[in-house]
Parts: structure tokens; C-alpha cells; sequence
């Protein structure tokens, strides 16, 4: 359900480049014989910005400033410190999913990501033939359901006894401990340990659509863990979305390494005392 953007006709949101090209035409005898050809060509190019959208404009969300180099560096280290110090955890967790069940341990999904393109010029003819709202990636999750358990749903929101759940699985969701693979994506780069948490495309393109702020959350590297995570369950709706999308705009506008270090930090109790949705 990817809104397919395109322009018809006169728009004032287009700007045409015009580019003078020379060339040489060699033929026949004498001076005349060499003529000049000029070729004017039109580039129209379109600001990302001013794209048509199916709702009203946003309202504006500036992101805090912060050093992404140093951000980087943090995540990475704590990333691969978690990764050592996990690691009889992490374990344990494949066995259990391994002998519960038929499948892989390990599930993978495409993400939505960092959407790099805000505020950008870019070509009306784009490469990519739709925008995804950010880019792509693969995520990493321990598998907590039944292989194929999407095969006649599709995708769907988990509910509270969802059948195609897993009794192991079950208790993975519970703690929190079938995202810890995720560790591995926040090393490769694809998140943050700290973030709002990434969406499926499908998924995605739903929301946009149906939440006028969600693109906005494609600002910031998607994360484990998050503001929106430690403080409410998780979705089971489109509201409990729309509320979602609200805490992670707030953590956009203050967002730096000493809150995420704070957020990390309360991420903790959510995990042993079962509440939120990490």
C-alpha cells in the first residue's frame, strides 16, 4: 500500500534545470562546413519535501543534534560487550528454540530503517522505483513462533494468545530476550540500541498512511529498545501505534547519548518485570 508518487503536468513544485550541451557537426568542404549544435536539455527535479501526501503536513519535529560518529562508537562497544557477556544466554536461548520446535533458531525480517533522504533534492526518475519511507535492512530476531506461522495471515499484529506463538517463544516475548540478536544488527550498523523500533514494509506503508506523524520517527536509527518501548505494551492496534509514535518524537527532541544511556537503564526492570514492549 506504498503511496506511489508522481507529478502530471505543470507543477510549480518542479524545477527544470536547463543544461546547454555543444556539439561539433564535421561535413563537407570549406569554413562552413563545421557547424555548432546546441542541445538544451530540461532536468526536473522534485524536493522530497514538497512531494504530494495523501494527509496534511506534519508538524515540524526537528531532532536533536548529536556527534553520529561518537554515537556510533558508543553503540558499537556496548553492542559487542553485550554480545561477550550475553553469550552463555544467547546459548542456552538457540537450544531451547532448536529442540522446541521444527525450524530455524533464528528469524529474519526486512525492517524499515534511517530514512537519509529528508530535505534532499532528488531526481523525479528516482532509481528506486517507490520510496520506502527509509532503508532497507534484515533484522535478527530468535524464531518465538511456529515455522510458516505466516503462511495464511500474512502480517499481522501479534494478539496477547496468539496461537502461532510457541510455548518457548512465549516466554522469549515475555523477557524481552528474542531481540537480543539484535545486537548483531546494531554492530552491522542497520540500528541503535536505542531508537524507535523498525516496522515491516507492508507494515509500514499502512501506518503512513493512516498516521500522519510515522514517517517523522525514520529520523533516527531504528533501535532495540526505546522510549516508546519502556513506556507503553505492545501494539495491538492502530491507536496504541499512534500513541507509540508520540513518545518516539519525544525522544527525537532530546535525543543524546546520555539519554539513551538513561533509557538503556529502564530497560532493565521492563524486561525482568515483564512490562512494556522492548
Amino acid at each position: 500500500m506504498d503511496a506511489d508518487r508522481s507529478t502530471h503536468g505543470h507543477d510549480n513544485r518542479i524545477t527544470h534545470h536547463t543544461r546547454r550541451d555543444t556539439r561539433w557537426r564535421i561535413g563537407g568542404n570549406g569554413p562552413q562546413a563545421t557547424e555548432r549544435l546546441e542541445v538544451l536539455r530540461t532536468i526536473e527535479t522534485v524536493r522530497d519535501a514538497d512531494l504530494p501526501r495523501a494527509t496534511s503536513a506534519a508538524p515540524p519535529v526537528v531532532p536533536r543534534h548529536r556527534v553520529e560518529m561518537l554515537n556510533r562508537m558508543v553503540n558499537i562497544l556496548l553492542a559487542i560487550i553485550a554480545l561477550i557477556a550475553l553469550s552463555p544466554i544467547l546459548i542456552l536461548v538457540a537450544l531451547l528454540v532448536r529442540l522446541s520446535s521444527r525450524g530455524p533458531v533464528l528469524y529474519t525480517q526486512t525492517r524499515v530503517g534511517l530514512d537519509r533522504r529528508s530535505g534532499r533534492v532528488i531526481a523525479l526518475y528516482d532509481r528506486r522505483e517507490r520510496n520506502q519511507g527509509g532503508r532497507i535492512f534484515t533484522i535478527f530476531k530468535f524464531r518465538s513462533m511456529y515455522a510458516d506461522a505466516e503462511r495464511h495471515t500474512g502480517a499481522v499484529w501479534a494478539t496477547q494468545r496468539d496461537p502461532r506463538i510457541t510455548p518457548v517463544g512465549r516466554i522469549l516475548r515475555q523477557y524481552r530476550l528474542d531481540e537480543l540478536p539484535q545486537l548483531v544488527n546494531v554492530v552491522r550498523g542497520d540500528m541503535n540500541i536505542v531508537g524507535p523500533r523498525p516496522e515491516r514494509p507492508s507494515i509500514f506503508a499502512q501506518l503512513r498512511q493512516n498516521i500522519q506523524e510515522y514517517p517523522l520517527r525514520q529520523r533516527a536509527r531504528p533501535g532495540i529498545t526505546g522510549w516508546a518501548q519502556i513506556n507503553q505494551a505492545y501494539d495491538s492496534s492502530i491507536d496504541d501505534v499512534r500513541s507509540k509514535v508520540q513518545f518516539d518524537l519525544e525522544y527525537l527532541e532530546r535525543q543524546s547519548v546520555m539519554e539513551d544511556l538513561k533509557i538503556m537503564a529502564r530497560t532493565l526492570p521492563v524486561m525482568i518485570f515483564k512490562r512494556g514492549a522492548c
